[in-house]
């Protein structure tokens, strides 16, 4: 019996998915090409921010945020964060929204993809040093519009709280465009000791039906101070700052994630 709802639950959330991002993305896409062009990012904000909210109360995401969450003052922000799932997306535009960096193959994925692509994502392969220093141009420009660019600077997802190092291009970008950086730090809570919601070393799509079967998800999402580039400071030492921030925000979000 508790096998036969848990297989229910998942393919009522799995279509549940496919509907709720079909349906959002033709009424967006439709009201995006119609909007003023000084419109269009806060309805780009306002329709992916309903899509990440449906999102995580459809899988049954209890999110929990700690700290200080206001919009920049004048300025872009570039989100930087830990990266453990694929609810780390809707998890992080819910509460922020902006233009995503993500990696390049996404933008082929069926549904997934054109979502990404009308939602205003910056595709980059991290293996080609022109997509490279193009994503960094078409950061630094979102930047200086005063948008938001949400980034996961270790480039992939891992398991763990460990903090893996950071590529440079997103504070190059901010740098650049004097841009703020906000550190966040993310963490799920554990089930057999370990965190399964952790996407790896396997497909999106075994993924996102083991995480549909799942009958709930805590994560707390820790947001740190911001961080104001210094024009006489290399973006080396931004990024260095920014990973020592993310890696004690990362901390503080297991102790409270685990009540501790």
């Amino acid at each position: 019996m508790v096998q036969a709802r848990l297989e229910l639950l998942r393919a009522g959330r799995i279509a549940g998915f496919g509907a709720l991002t079909a349906t959002l993305l033709s009424a967006f896409a439709l009201r995006h090409r119609l909007a003023p062009d000084n419109e269009r990012y806060d309805l780009q904000n306002l329709w992916v921010g309903r899509w990440s909210r449906a999102l995580l109360t459809l899988f049954g995401v209890d999110l929990r945020v700690y700290g200080q969450v206001s919009p920049p003052k004048g300025c872009g922000r570039v989100i930087i964060s830990n990266h453990r799932s694929t609810l780390d997306v809707g998890v992080l535009l819910s509460i922020f929204g902006g233009h995503m960096v993500s990696r390049a193959d996404l933008a082929r994925w069926p549904l997934m993809g054109l979502a990404a692509r009308e939602a205003g994502t910056i595709f980059v392969d991290r293996a080609n040093a022109a997509s490279g220093a193009g994503a960094i141009r078409a950061m630094t420009e979102v930047l200086r519009r005063g948008h938001t660019v949400v980034v996961f600077a270790e480039g992939t997802t891992f398991a763990d709280d460990e903090v893996r190092p950071f590529h440079g291009g997103a504070f190059v970008a901010a740098v650049v465009a004097k841009a703020e950086v906000l550190p966040v730090g993310l963490a799920y809570a554990h089930a057999e000791g370990y965190n399964s919601a952790a996407f790896v070393n396997e497909t999106f799509t075994s993924h996102l039906a083991r995480m549909a079967a799942s009958p709930s998800t805590r994560v707390v999402l820790h947001v740190g101070t911001p961080l104001r580039p210094d024009p006489k400071v290399r973006s080396t030492a931004l990024r260095d700052q920014t990973h020592h921030a993310v890696q004690a925000l990362v901390r503080e979000a297991r102790g409270l994630c685990d009540g501790r």
